[in-house]
């Protein structure tokens, strides 16, 4: 799916509610709480906290996933073409970090 089809997706979602998509400041929110699930997820993962015994595992994929929800709801809200985004951050990388890190052989 393109991000082109996902902001659709959501779009499509959220447009059967009247409440709408939230103000972006409640969503930075919302991004921010999705974001601290990530780490506490990878720092169970990898780094040196573990979890409770009763704690069950967490799922690494939905933790991204959610981050992902919320990032496209501002995207739409604020009439932002990820697809577009995406596209101009590649080739910003790809010009300005093309020579910074030793290439594959």
């Amino acid at each position: 799916m393109s991000l082109a089809e996902a902001q659709r997706r959501v779009d499509a979602w959220i447009s059967q509610y009247e409440e709408g998509y939230f103000h972006p400041l409640t969503n930075l929110a919302r991004l921010t709480e999705e974001v601290g699930e990530l780490a506490r997820e990878v720092n169970h993962r990898f780094g040196q906290k573990t979890k409770k015994k009763d704690e069950p595992e967490g799922d690494l994929a939905m933790e991204m996933a959610d981050i992902l929800f919320v990032l496209i709801c501002l995207a739409n809200r604020e009439g932002i073409d990820l697809d577009a985004a995406f596209d101009r951050v590649m080739e910003k990388v790809e010009t300005r970090d093309g020579e910074r890190w030793t290439k594959k052989r």
